[in-house]
């Protein structure tokens, strides 16, 4: 038993300090759906099914995958979903954990090279100073790591 608790307190440390170890064991963020198309292999190695998709859309009002930019399946199994309409109400961040979604930079209409230069405009020099980063009406709204 104290052996089980000394493995689960480890992980829960490595977890929390290290990004790498969190991806390996919360996973990352999927894209299922891209610019109205399903990534079928995706949801296959996902283990989603047709119906659990569609179940998952129609929940969040959507009927035709046609007008999906962007669905996103999450680490707790909810499904992000921006639609070509929402090209100004933008509802996953730019940036997350010093990581870039470059699907929203796409959604954007802009690229790296842009964002960059913004950021280095306002003072930062890479993208791992930046907890998180969001693209709100046409603003760039930042929160960054604790010095």
């Amino acid at each position: 038993m104290l052996k089980k608790i000394k493995l689960l307190l480890t992980l829960k440390f490595f977890k929390d300090h290290n990004r790498f170890i969190r991806n390996i064991i919360d996973g990352q963020p999927v894209t299922l759906i891209k610019n109205g198309k399903i990534r079928v292999e995706e949801c296959l190695k996902h283990g989603i099914s047709a119906n659990d998709l569609m179940f998952k859309l129609r929940n969040k009002g959507i009927y035709e995958v046609a007008k999906v930019k962007s669905g996103i399946l999450e680490q707790n199994g909810q499904l992000t979903v921006i639609e070509f309409s929402d090209k100004d109400h933008v509802r996953y961040p730019l940036i997350s954990d010093g990581q870039l979604n470059v699907d929203v930079l796409e959604l954007i209409n802009q690229d790296e090279e842009w964002l960059i230069g913004k950021l280095n405009k306002i003072g930062y020099k890479d993208l791992s100073e930046i907890y998180i980063a969001e693209y709100v009406n046409g603003d760039l709204r930042i929160v960054s790591y604790p010095k």
